[in-house]
């Protein structure tokens, strides 16, 4: 099985076809994948203006959505080896249970919907590097009050998501999956009172 790297090269080889540089880049959404792969797919497509279902187009297009893709990699891979050593630290220590933080980590493992977003046609419009960088500084911080990828505040408890985690805080307004380790209990209440508010309005 193929590799991002290798991947990534067959994207920008210019003796393939464009439908197989297509496919490859594709391909390179199963290694990673910020906001899951229909989603980065759809950011992708809209960024650099290509549709979904294109098989010719402009493979500089192409190319700048891989550049993309690998300027947000690069940024999540640099988080990953922080969060490696801070975990060995801490087992050294004797932390050896993990918080609520790892256990997002655990689901995020290799950047496949590090910020994942539910409804594929609604997510974050600005590069995936700079939401990346948004979110990590988010984890890094104290829990707030609002969406660390757009600052918003409508942050509104789902239960019912397509993917693990299954349920939980999502941001109405950029459609990004909130971590709950970044949001203050008050924020996390407010979202499920709403969300029961909502369901008991529908009874």
């Amino acid at each position: 099985m193929a590799g991002f790297r290798s991947l990534a090269r067959q994207v920008r080889d210019p003796g393939s076809d464009t439908a197989l540089r297509r496919y490859s880049l594709r391909k390179c959404l199963e290694r990673f994948a910020p906001y899951g792969h229909r989603a980065t797919w759809d950011h992708l497509c809209r960024r650099h203006g290509f549709g979904p279902e294109d098989r010719e187009l402009d493979p500089g297009r192409l190319v700048a959505a891989l550049e993309e893709l690998e300027e947000a990699r690069a940024v999540w891979l640099a988080y990953e080896k922080d969060f490696a050593a801070r975990r060995r630290r801490e087992k050294h220590e004797g932390l050896r249970r993990p918080g609520a933080l790892d256990d997002w980590h655990r689901r995020t493992w290799g950047g496949n919907g590090v910020a994942r977003c539910d409804d594929p046609g609604v997510h974050p419009s600005e590069p995936l590097a700079e939401v990346l960088l948004r979110l990590i500084a988010a984890l890094e911080s104290a829990p707030g009050a609002h969406c660390p990828v757009c600052a918003g505040d409508r942050i509104e408890w789902r239960p019912d998501l397509d993917d693990e985690p299954w349920f939980g805080p999502v941001c109405a307004d950029c459609g990004v999956v909130v971590p709950r380790a970044v949001l203050t209990a008050g924020a996390l209440a407010r979202a499920r009172g709403e969300a029961l508010f909502s369901l008991a309005s529908v009874a």
